[in-house]
């Protein structure tokens, strides 16, 4: 048995969700452990706190790991101090190998494991874009409760269809604060996101960029004119419609957030363009043959502007 952790925000139990369907459709017995979302100090290294939002798109084949199966496999519980680790693998004779965590942007050799419980966040396209088609399929996002809002976004998600429309995700917040600007900052700058427009202008001289952000006065400052729509009303519970938004559009512009990146990837638009930054952190190194292997469809776009 394999067990997919899940952990993070939307986007991020979004690419879980995906390598556990991947191996279902290999034929392997596959299992989810969504733990981390009831436990707070499990959260406590989480840039944001986070709910298991996946559940609000109604997956259809979700197989949730019990107590049991974890500990079979890993011989413990996650939230399980080491010492008691110790002591149940000792007794249950569970190989601490049994461990496996994401260490680089793609390990094809979890395809060939078997009684391993993995850990990460498998954010490279390359693990489940052939079943990406059937999660669009799978995949549905709700009727808001909200009258207001379920009619505002009906009205956009119809005018989308009818222009080139493009969306475009600015993720200022977080990524501002001191403990995470060192990290994720000065990666879609003024010229990643100014380059990336004019790809899909050069091509499309009448494209509409519908904007989110968690920055929207700054958005609002900085982009005006007749081909900009702020989309500012999906708050709060209702923030993972703006996901749904992004992937009624033609094509995607996107921050170095998965979140973003899964807008791209359920639009469902053959003739789509994806645009993503060169890099999602500082901290890794850029190799554009690697990249554009691993993110085959995609336009890659460096902090200063340039295309891979």
């Amino acid at each position: 048995m394999l067990i997919v952790r899940v952990m993070g925000g939307l986007g991020n139990q979004l690419q879980q969700y995906a390598l556990y369907r991947k191996l279902e459709r290999l034929g392997r017995e596959v299992r989810l452990d969504t733990s981390w979302f009831g436990d707070k100090i499990l959260q406590a290294g989480a840039v944001t706190s986070r709910e298991l939002e996946l559940a609000r798109l109604q997956p259809p084949r979700c197989r949730i790991a019990s107590e049991d199966e974890i500990r079979a496999v890993l011989g413990r519980l996650w939230e399980e101090p080491e010492k008691i680790f110790a002591r149940v693998r000792r007794k249950l004779r569970v190989d601490a190998g049994r461990l496996f965590e994401e260490t680089d942007m793609y390990h094809p050799e979890i395809f060939d494991m078997d009684d391993r419980y993995l850990a990460g966040y498998w954010a490279c396209e390359k693990y489940y874009a052939d079943v990406l088609d059937i999660l669009r399929e799978e995949l549905v996002f709700p009727r808001s409760g909200e009258a207001e809002i379920q009619r505002r976004n009906d009205d956009v998600a119809q005018e989308m269809e009818d222009v080139e429309s493009v969306s475009v995700h600015i993720r200022r917040g977080d990524y501002l604060e001191d403990a995470n600007r060192s990290l994720f900052g000065g990666i879609c700058t003024d010229a990643y996101y100014d380059r990336a427009m004019a790809c899909l202008r050069e091509r499309f001289p009448k494209a509409v960029f519908y904007l989110f952000s968690d920055d929207t006065d700054y958005v609002r400052e900085r982009y005006r004119g007749a081909e900009y729509r702020l989309i500012d009303w999906n708050r709060g519970e209702n923030s993972f419609y703006d996901m749904m938004l992004m992937s009624r559009c033609k094509h995607n512009i996107c921050a170095n957030s998965t979140f973003s990146f899964w807008g791209a990837r359920l639009n469902a638009h053959r003739d789509k363009i994806m645009i993503r930054p060169s890099v999602h952190k500082n901290t890794q190194l850029c190799e554009p043959e690697r990249m554009k292997e691993l993110w085959q469809r995609w336009v890659l776009i460096t902090p200063q502007g340039g295309i891979l």
